[in-house]
């Protein structure tokens, strides 16, 4: 999300904040090319234009050019700009789902991914929330839609509307809200159908389906992958419907990204969401500080601790921190942070959300370290044996090349894994011995608990991404973060290097 944007903004801001004092001309030209690099992504040109004068009133100013660090000033006001183009007048607030059965209508375009997004929604009220939902496919258009939906609320476990064939969407809509009703049920979607392009008949359709549900939230389903062509559908919906939010989806194949800048510039309505894959749980709050700090490669802490909590069981982690603490490392314990971290949005995910890491992700990727190649690495593991993942100096030579044969890998693959292995090993009885690992457990697993990052001021998120990077460069975990997350010595060690 936001790849080209964020690697030219950091190239920009790069060269200004090596510089020392920052002339009015300087800034000047740093801006050309902000401009430039804001078109390139796809935000719209008066978006843009407007961005860039207001960051420029506030950067030839005084507190700039005489400040002891005007190049990260300079960013400063860059990031405080986004977020207002981002957010508008603020935050939105949380889905009206306060009155039950609350009604959530979803509408947009043929192919945008309303049904899979209806469904990655549903299955966020019922976990995160606890809220008892029901399903509702209006698409009487599209083969196997209604069908489609029912898959997609049993694999999530919630209740679909039951399938009657010959009814319009009016009568559909009808049903649902009446079994919502009914059924004491505390929210329901109603999946309205798509076109490839707005017409009247799908306007006057979804205006019939919006008067009968009288929806808390309209929800504008949208493909990131449309460009500016993604805000004409958000206006055109607003016009006639009326939308209370926007969605887009798509976001993780869009190195651009510049629909989600114009979007509530040119529309004044909230992005609420955006899809990053095709997996139930690849939606994620659209936070705009949050996003802000991806696009100028400052991470995102937050989603990684919020990430870490989601996919970490308690459990496992208080029994590999206590391994750990005594200096203990074997290629179990290597598996299971491999998988963590797969979980978790695999390599160039957490590159993207660690402070200063996002453009170094290619760079990473072209030494070869990538999560194919962490797939190769856990095939090599499941390949040795009980005793051989516990002590792997037992590996003699005949059996490393059945060990690499059963991976469908060669020796050196293996010698690879092997070698990292021995790196964190040792980093891990370093850590042991000087007592650093108990000091983590002790923050780790105190009292107080693991800190909500959500409830941490800015000081001290900066302070946590800090740790965090220093636990890189040693080759160790995250500190202040379950110990199962420690990426391989030897993408330690590169980036180290770099």
């Amino acid at each position: 999300m936001f790849e080209s944007l964020s690697e030219r903004l950091g190239g920009v801001f790069d060269r200004l904040t090596k510089a020392g004092a920052l002339s009015e001309a300087d800034v000047d030209a740093a801006l050309r090319e902000v401009r430039v690099a804001l078109l390139e992504a796809d935000v719209s040109l008066p978006v843009a234009r407007d961005f860039v004068k207001a960051v420029k009133t506030r950067a030839i100013g005084q507190a700039v050019t005489k400040s002891v660090t005007p190049g990260q000033q300079v960013v400063k006001i860059v990031h405080d700009e986004l977020i207002k183009v981002l957010a508008g007048e603020g935050e939105p607030d949380a889905l009206k789902i306060d009155n039950p059965p609350s009604a959530i209508l979803m509408v947009g375009l043929q192919g945008s991914g309303k049904t899979t997004t209806t469904a990655k929604l549903a299955k966020r009220l019922k976990e995160k929330n606890g809220k008892r939902v029901l399903l509702a496919s209006l698409d009487t258009n599209r083969p196997a839609a209604m069908e489609q939906l029912a898959i997609l609320a049993g694999q999530i476990g919630v209740d679909s509307l039951p399938i009657v064939k010959g009814e319009t969407a009016v009568q559909i809509a009808k049903r649902a809200k009446t079994q919502a009703a009914m059924g004491g049920y505390d929210v329901v979607f109603f999946d309205t159908a798509g076109r490839l392009h707005i017409d009247e008949i799908l306007m006057e359709e979804i205006q019939a389906v919006r008067d009968i549900a009288q929806p808390r939230e309209t929800l504008l389903v949208v493909d990131g992958l449309t460009g500016q062509d993604a805000v004409n559908v958000a206006t055109e919906f607003d016009s006639k419907v009326g939308i209370s939010g926007v969605v887009l989806t798509r976001m993780d194949g869009d190195g651009r990204g510049g629909a989600a800048l114009s979007m509530r510039a040119v529309t004044g309505k909230p992005i609420r969401f955006v899809g990053l894959g095709e997996k139930m749980d690849a939606l994620e709050t659209f936070e705009a500080d949050r996003v802000a700090g991806r696009i100028l490669g400052m991470g995102d802490i937050v989603a990684l601790v919020e990430k870490a909590r989601e996919t970490f069981e308690v459990e496992q982690a208080e029994r590999m921190a206590k391994r750990f603490a005594k200096g203990l490392f074997n290629m179990n314990d290597m598996r299971l942070q491999m998988e963590q971290m797969q979980k978790m949005g695999g390599m160039q995910g957490l590159m993207g959300m660690l402070p200063g890491m996002g453009g170094m992700a290619k760079q990473v990727e072209a030494a070869g370290f990538s999560d194919k190649m962490i797939d190769h690495q856990i095939a090599l593991i499941n390949s040795m044996t009980k005793k051989e993942r516990a002590n792997p100096d037992l590996l003699a030579a005949s059996r490393k090349k059945r060990i690499a044969a059963g991976a469908g890998l060669d020796v050196a693959a293996l010698n690879r894994l092997l070698k990292q292995h021995k790196q964190m090993a040792d980093v891990m009885k370093k850590m042991g011995k000087g007592g650093m690992m108990k000091q983590a457990i002790r923050q780790m697993m105190g009292k107080g608990g693991m800190p909500d990052p959500s409830k941490m001021s800015q000081a001290e998120l900066a302070e946590a991404a800090k740790g965090m990077q220093q636990g890189l460069s040693q080759g160790g975990g995250f500190p202040g973060m379950p110990r199962g997350l420690t990426l391989p010595a030897g993408l330690s060690g590169l980036m180290k290097k770099k």
